[in-house]
C-alpha cells in the first residue's frame, strides 16, 4: 500500500515493535501499513463512525491482516483501557477536538507513551494547552501534500519551556531542525499576519488595536526568523 505524504509521514513517526491505537482510522490506511510494514505488532483502528469503519475493515480484510489489527467503534481514546497500548495516532481533526480528546481521558492519556499528533487547524491552541498541562514536543514535521501543508507532532510527557509565545505558531523543534519546509510555512504566516493587520487598519476599538499590535509583533518576530533562516542558509552554500 501506497500512502500520500501525510499519512507516510505520520506512520514513519512511529516507533518500532509498537503497539498503536489509529483514532480516527477512517479508511484504515496507517494501521495497515504499520503492519505490513512490520512497524507496530499490534493496531487498534477506532472511528466514532460506523461508515468509516466499515471501510477499514474491508481494507483489513483485503489484506488479511485482521489478526495484527482489530477495529472499535467509539469516540476518541473512550475505546482505549489503560495500558492497552503504547502509541496513539490522532490525525486529520482540529486543535481543540484533539485537546478535548486527550482531555477527556487522563487515565488513558497517563499510560500512553507517544502520541501522534496532526491537528488541522488551531496548531497554537493545541501546542498552547499541551505545553501547560505537562506535555513536550519532542519532534515536528512539516509535510505537504495538494498545496496545503500539514503540522505532525510527536508528543510525550514531560515539561518543556517555550522561550517566546511565537513557537505555539511555529513549533520549535521545526525552526531547530531547519525543516525543508519552514521557509514556505513562515511566508505564510507572514502573509497572514499582513493580511490581518491590512483588514484591522481602520479599527479604532480597543480590540482592533490591541489585535493590530499582537499581528504586528508577531510579524516582527515572524521575518526575524525568516532573517535567521536566511543566514543560516547562506552559511551552508
Amino acid at each position: 500500500m501506497k500512502l500520500k505524504p501525510r499519512l507516510l509521514a505520520i506512520a514513519q513517526m512511529v516507533k518500532n515493535n509498537s503497539v498503536v491505537a489509529d483514532i480516527g482510522t477512517d479508511h484504515g490506511y496507517i494501521p495497515v501499513y504499520l503492519i505490513n510494514h512490520e512497524i507496530a505488532r499490534k493496531v487498534i483502528a477506532a472511528d466514532i463512525n460506523r461508515g468509516p469503519l466499515n471501510s477499514a475493515n474491508s481494507t483489513i480484510k483485503a489484506h488479511g491482516l485482521e489478526n495484527y489489527i482489530e477495529t472499535r467503534l467509539g469516540s476518541g481514546l473512550e475505546v482505549l483501557l489503560p495500558g492497552e497500548v503504547d502509541t496513539v495516532i490522532i490525525a486529520g481533526m482540529g486543535g481543540l477536538l484533539i485537546r478535548d480528546l486527550l482531555n477527556a481521558r487522563p487515565d488513558i492519556v497517563q499510560t500512553v507513551t507517544t502520541f501522534i499528533l496532526q491537528p488541522m487547524v488551531a496548531q497554537d491552541e493545541l501546542r498552547k494547552w499541551l505545553i501547560h498541562n505537562s506535555f513536550q514536543i519532542v519532534e515536528e514535521k512539516l509535510v505537504k501534500e495538494d498545496h496545503r501543508i500539514y503540522e505532525i507532532m510527536v508528543v510525550q510527557k514531560g515539561h518543556q519551556e517555550i522561550p517566546d509565545d511565537l513557537y505555539y505558531d511555529i513549533g520549535i523543534k521545526l525552526i531547530e531542525n531547519k525543516d525543508p519546509l519552514l521557509r514556505e510555512f513562515l511566508l505564510k504566516h507572514i502573509q497572514k499576519n499582513k493580511v490581518i493587520i491590512e483588514g484591522l487598519k481602520d479599527q479604532s476599538s480597543e480590540e482592533g488595536c490591541a489585535k493590530r499590535l499582537s499581528c504586528r509583533e508577531k510579524l516582527e518576530k515572524l521575518e526575524e526568523v525568516l532573517q535567521w533562516l536566511n543566514q543560516e542558509e547562506k552559511l551552508l552554500k
